[in-house]
């Protein structure tokens, strides 16, 4: 029996083939000589027909996607699955090698292959057999490049499926991952929509109520509902990104049918309902000369569930108010992101081991919303920190919980927050984008952002926004309404995209959290107000496709924390740069000294973009004593708080040039502050500022022993865009005797449930550095 990873030679059946086809196209002259003349054609043609150019996909407009697919399949290996031409197929393992492997795991954010399989070790795939005979020189950018028999020329079955093991490490700043996603047969099923049952309900956001049409042809058919069954609905309102399926009301259903034609195309549809969307159900299609194509029966009808966050209360949206166990993080769209789960009042993450779109609905119908579209895998939307609590997960699509699937726990050893698992999930279409554009940029990602709101004669008109106090957070959620991603800045001015002929000021005091839905759900002015009028001053937004996210490395401030009694001789610097306390001013310098709270900071970014100054380096700041430059005034924020909240002392720490430390294992660094060099921190690295250099402290002179709550915020005003801002604070307990000083418990603001955080402080705790 062969080895896994030891190559195969052609197989004798297309030897003879090659044979048989070469000999049949030549005369029979050639076989007066046969037993010389055989071998040389064989010889000189053989390899042409297994090797022959594999024509490029690009020719045809077509981008090739890849994932790993079986069991028992990893994030890093698996069977391989290419799809091409609207289908998702395999590679036959003739002729297969280790070259190969490496072009392929490289097209999936791998640095390079350590192996392959061969006889469909992750078990055999459907559909197309898309490529055979396939020989690399390992060098290729593309498996498209290499030869073989062609696209979809093959003679294997799918029990010689090819499979490869990828090194557990990826590519830096790789985008692209191993999705799993639906894919539509369109020959059967192109879209879906649900027809509004009467003509009240058909303005009301979102649609949660009506018939059940396909797209046909130029125009709309129905599916019949004889043996409609409730698993049949509870699959439309998962792609409609409702939860759950109700009964349908049959009042309004007999207004619809007294006066609309119907044009049956489905007159039956067998669900187990699973599944994430209805192509891939059971289901027989009209036939053009049936004379009854729904005999006995009406147009399917469904009534769906909207989860929480879609209820309308008095025409609002309400903020639901759950106990969650499961969340989702570092995503820019409602319904997408990293997976997080909640045990033993520590949220983690889970691994993406046998991830699947079924385990990914699980997750998305919890949370109130609808089916999953994409599973994702390889930390798509950024790595996580913490425990990873699930491994394996294994759901059938009709668990209320994640935690009711079946799942193995993990260790360290088989699983890192490279493979943390994130999902995208089917929401309901709200409109949301058609009451607010941008206009004046260079690119439709950026501009002036205008708001559509109500005339009082019962008109509508377009309006502009006050950039008094406008931040990157107001921004995120323009952003995100308009379907652009995350924010890169929010402007308060926007004089040089005055381009439109809008004018009028129709909003003021805008404030948001920052994961809104929409701006109309932001906090703002009742009557307009705006101490900058004029269009010049209107907010204006940049958004971006990917955003970094900083997070502080908590076990290193409670490893390193330390007093020091420093003479004030050696804190002139300090002083100057506004590092003391205010009591320092009183002293008799340079005689006697401050006490110092000191302690390290290791700041990582987690995100999908560099973590680069708002400030360009125009504008950077250079001082003269500690003799480098400032790209943001406020880093990070230091607080000692009482156990009631209030601050009882403080300290910050400038941008003391940002730079990457250290990165891990294959990720260069891109920012290095000698020689005035660029600033910032790659993704992936992190920067340290050590508990010796000037500023890392707290002066605590004047702090009474007792016990307090040491406080940490990272880009507390905002300044730059991350995909996640509830992640930058750090809290520890904090204990001083007047002579020594402990922390213990430090964690991110965001790390624990909210029972566990009540239990940990009595008072909610500051994001910002103001005394309340």
């Amino acid at each position: 029996m062969e080895n896994e990873g030891q190559e195969k030679s052609p197989s004798r059946k297309k030897i003879a083939l090659c044979i048989l086809t070469g000999l049949e196209m030549k005369s029979s002259a050639w076989w007066q000589r046969w037993d010389v003349a055989v071998v040389i054609y064989v010889g000189m043609w053989l390899p042409a027909c297994l090797s022959q150019t594999t024509p490029s996909p690009q020719h045809q407009s077509e981008k090739l996607k890849f994932r790993l697919a079986g069991y028992p399949r990893k994030h890093n290996e698996g069977r391989v699955e290419i799809f091409y031409k609207g289908e998702w197929g395999t590679i036959c393992d003739d002729d297969f090698s280790l070259e190969n492997a490496r072009v392929l795991c490289r097209q999936m954010g791998f640095v390079t292959a350590t192996g392959w399989t061969h006889s469909a070790k992750y078990g055999p795939g459907t559909g197309k057999i898309w490529l055979d005979n396939v020989l690399c020189s390992g060098s290729e950018r593309s498996i498209e490049f290499c030869r073989s028999r062609g696209w979809g020329n093959s003679d294997c079955t799918h029990d010689e499926d090819a499979g490869v093991i990828c090194k557990d490490e990826r590519l830096p700043g790789f985008v692209d991952s191993n999705i799993i996603e639906m894919q539509v047969d369109e020959n059967r099923l192109e879209k879906i929509r649900l027809q509004p049952l009467a003509d009240r309900t058909a303005k009301r956001m979102p649609t949660t109520e009506g018939i059940v049409e396909v797209k046909y042809k130029e125009g709309w058919a129905q599916i019949c509902d004889v043996g409609w069954t409730p698993k049949n609905s509870r699959v439309i309102c998962g792609m409609m990104g409702f939860p759950h399926e109700r009964k349908s009301n049959k009042n309004l259903f007999r207004t619809y049918t007294n006066h609309q034609q119907v044009n049956y195309r489905i007159h039956s549809v067998s669900c187990m309902g699973n599944e994430v969307h209805l192509s891939v159900c059971s289901m027989e299609f009209s036939k053009a000369n049936a004379s009854i194509p729904c005999l006995g029966g009406k147009p399917a009808v469904v009534n769906c569930l909207p989860g929480p966050q879609f209820s309308q209360v008095h025409g609002k949206r309400k903020r639901p108010k759950i106990k969650a166990t499961v969340r989702l993080k570092g995503g820019w769209k409602v319904g997408e992101g990293r997976v997080e789960v909640l045990k033993n009042n520590e949220w983690g993450t889970v691994c993406d081991d046998r991830w699947n779109l079924q385990s990914a609905s699980v997750v998305c119908r919890e949370l109130g919303f609808g089916s999953a579209k994409e599973a994702l895998t390889g930390a798509r939307m950024g790595q996580g920190m913490g425990p990873i609590h699930m491994n394996e997960v294994l759901c059938s699509g009709q668990e209320k919980s994640l935690w009711n699937c079946p799942f193995k726990n993990i260790t360290s050893e088989n699983c890192q927050h490279m493979e943390d698992a994130s999902v995208k999930c089917n929401v309901p279409y709200m409109a949301l984008e058609k009451t607010i554009r941008l206009t004046g940029g260079r690119t439709q990602f950026e501009g002036r952002v205008e708001v559509l709101t109500p005339e009082g004669n019962g008109t509508e008109d377009w309006g502009v926004i006050c950039g008094v106090g406008w931040t990157t957070r107001e921004a995120m959620v323009v952003c995100r309404q308009l379907g652009l991603g995350y924010a890169n800045s929010g402007l308060q001015e926007t004089w040089y995209w005055d381009s439109s002929n809008v004018t009028d000021m129709v909003m003021s005091g805008v404030k948001c959290t920052g994961d809104e839905m929409a701006l109309s759900d932001c906090q703002r002015h009742k009557s307009i107000s705006c101490k900058k009028a004029g269009t010049r001053f209107a907010a204006g937004v940049i958004c971006s496709d990917s955003a970094s996210d900083l997070i502080l490395h908590a076990p290193l401030v409670e490893q390193t924390v330390y007093i020091e009694d420093r003479p004030l001789h050696m804190l002139y610097c300090a002083a100057e740069e506004d590092c003391l306390s205010k009591s320092a001013a009183k002293a008799t310098w340079p005689y006697g000294h401050r006490r110092l709270l000191r302690f390290s900071s290791q700041i990582h970014n987690i995100g999908r973009a560099d973590f680069r100054p708002k400030a360009g380096r125009h504008s950077w700041v250079w001082h003269e004593c500690h003799r480098h430059y400032h790209s943001m005034d406020i880093f990070t924020h230091y607080d000692l708080l009482s156990i009631n909240g209030t601050k009882v002392a403080d300290g910050h720490k400038a941008s003391f040039c940002l730079e990457d430390t250290d990165c891990p294992e294959g990720i260069s660094k891109r920012y290095e502050c000698a020689n005035f060099g660029e600033q910032g921190i790659t993704v992936g690295c992190w920067d340290v500022y050590r508990h010796d250099i000037d500023c890392q402290w707290i002066d605590i002179t004047d702090v009474k022993p007792g016990s307090y709550i040491l406080q940490v915020v990272i880009n507390p005003n905002f300044e730059v865009a991350e995909s996640d801002f509830t992640n930058n604070a750090m809290k520890c307990n904090c204990k001083y005797d007047g002579h020594r000083v402990w922390l213990h418990k430090c964690h991110l603001g965001d790390s624990f449930s909210e029972e566990a955080e009540k239990r940990f402080e009595k008072y909610p705790g500051q994001l910002n550095n103001q005394i309340s």
